[in-house]
């Protein structure tokens, strides 16, 4: 299985280096989306209590990950089209590859080329909403944890839509509802992370943990009749 899962890791992410769609389409549509949150919030609003922040600074954590989960349903949505066409996911079948190391490779080449995206993301919108960093080893694992969790849940569904030709709008009717107690411990964490203290901060990480390994393991267990029905 792991051995099924390198190849298909290997796979996409040699097909991204390729096309550098993340980096050419997704990226800019994710700063996009936050110099547009940007725009739609006053930079001079302050948030009443001991510390003068913005509004927009107190809100950097819940508009970075919004900006992330749009983003992520691009990727997701890309990486089983490349699958889609010309019958490559019939010649997957055919392979004889694990159905389970499919679905945690192209899980895993998803979820690089999103912490690549959060990384760039996460220094735009620090910048640019004037947020600070407490602790940068609390968001570094909330970002993976996170990360694991959309791509686990983001990869099912879209390989569930991925047969149907109104996939583009289907998965995101799909996965939204699904990842929202992710997105909801996602930027409490990262909260916790940029203005600290972060005691209650590794509560939310240790949560995502388990949304990570709960929804990498429904995959897993059900990426194979989900195959064979698509």
């Amino acid at each position: 299985m792991l051995h099924d899962a390198w190849v298909m890791a290997r796979k996409d992410l040699r097909i991204e280096r390729g096309s550098r769609v993340v980096l050419g389409q997704i990226l800019p549509f994710g700063a996009l989306v936050l110099i547009l949150f940007g725009l739609a919030i006053s930079p001079d609003l302050t948030v009443l209590g001991t510390e003068r922040r913005t509004v927009l600074a107190q809100a950097a954590p819940g508009l970075f990950w919004m900006a992330v989960l749009f983003s992520s349903l691009l990727a997701l949505g890309r990486s089983f089209a490349i699958e889609a066409a010309d019958g490559n996911l019939d010649a997957l079948k055919m392979a004889g590859l694990d159905p389970a190391g499919i679905f945690v490779g192209k899980s895993v080449a998803v979820t690089v080329e999103l912490m690549v995206l959060e990384v760039l993301l996460g220094f735009g919108a620090f910048v640019l909403y004037g947020a600070p960093l407490a602790d940068p080893v609390l968001l570094a694992t909330a970002l993976l944890l996170a990360t694991t969790a959309v791509t686990s849940a983001g990869t099912l569904y879209a390989a569930l839509a991925s047969g149907l030709r109104v996939r583009d709008t289907l998965v995101p009717l799909l996965v939204l509802p699904v990842l929202a107690p992710v997105l909801l411990a996602a930027t409490l964490a990262t909260d916790a992370a940029v203005f600290g203290p972060t005691g209650n901060g590794w509560s939310w990480t240790m949560l995502l943990g388990v949304f990570a390994l709960l929804y990498l393991g429904i995959g897993m267990l059900s990426f194979g009749p989900i195959m064979e029905e698509s």
